[in-house]
């Protein structure tokens, strides 16, 4: 690593409560960060409250997954994941000079990623949109740029106007959303150009000039990547590359391919959920 490198210490505490006694509840947590070539992790575990045996294994999109049964009674479920990452400033943004021709020799190879899903869906509007910013720009590359601009230039960022259901349209028609839906419509919009893109779970350290010790309250974060020959990374929602402040969990079509926590239970209905995430800057 270098010594522009981060270091971050992140704590995800999610969970929830019932209305009554639960008999089991079968789980799957999405909360382990991924080493990859810009980041390192140096520690994670993931606890489970009431304690349940847990095993890890890389589901189809290579995300870590803790798989956990609680088969004793309960009221409250929690879920824990600490990690410590290190990880690196933004990856190089410069066009590399692919050309839209050599997308379509790749097709078979992504095509999962070009496919619209559930939440990336678009309509006419934003198909007609997505191709004349496809048709001003001679690459892959600066189109990819320019749709960010475009997104966070029209949907205004704002916490709780949508749900985790929520879709790319829902967010266009409002004009706001969180960094989910920005994210889906801007996966979305690369698609139908032809250029296969990702969505990218993960956090995000709020403060560039964090000071070493400082605990904050952190993100659940959603960004993109698209492939141009190489994976960029992009944040289209603060309009930044993705580099130090960022840690990446999964990576997926959309949001439901990489949900932090899922599963299925027999009993009362939930009456809440909650989210804890904390991020302290180590180095």
């Amino acid at each position: 690593m270098t010594v522009d490198s981060w270091r971050l210490r992140i704590q995800h505490k999610s969970g929830m409560d019932y209305a009554g006694p639960v008999s089991s509840s079968y789980n799957e947590a999405r909360m382990w960060p991924r080493n990859g070539t810009r980041q390192a992790v140096l520690d994670a575990r993931v606890e489970v409250w009431p304690p349940a045996r847990t095993y890890r294994y890389e589901d189809y999109w290579g995300t870590v997954v803790t798989a956990f049964d609680v088969h004793a009674k309960h009221e409250a479920l929690t879920v824990t994941a600490t990690s410590t990452v290190e990880t690196l400033p933004p990856g190089d943004l410069l066009d590399t000079g692919f050309m839209w021709e050599s997308l379509t020799q790749h097709v078979d190879r992504w095509y999962e990623l070009i496919l619209p899903t559930k939440r990336t869906g678009l309509d006419d509007e934003l198909r007609a949109i997505a191709a004349d910013i496809k048709g001003a720009h001679a690459t892959p590359q600066a189109a990819a740029r320019a749709v960010c601009e475009f997104v966070r230039g029209e949907v205004t960022y704002q916490p709780g106007a949508t749900g985790v259901q929520s879709d790319a349209l829902h967010a266009w028609e409002q004009r706001k959303g969180v960094c989910q839906d920005i994210s889906h419509l801007t996966v979305g919009m690369l698609r139908e150009m032809g250029m296969p893109a990702r969505y990218v779970s993960g956090y995000l350290h709020p403060k560039p000039s964090a000071a070493i010790g400082d605990s904050v309250v952190g993100q659940s974060h959603a960004w993109v990547e698209w492939w141009v020959g190489r994976w960029t990374a992009f944040d289209p929602t603060n309009g930044v590359p993705v580099g130090e402040r960022h840690v990446v969990v999964g990576r997926g079509r959309e949001y439901g391919d990489v949900p932090p926590l899922k599963g299925v239970y027999a009993g009362p209905k939930s009456t809440r959920q909650g989210v804890e995430v904390t991020i302290t800057r180590l180095r």
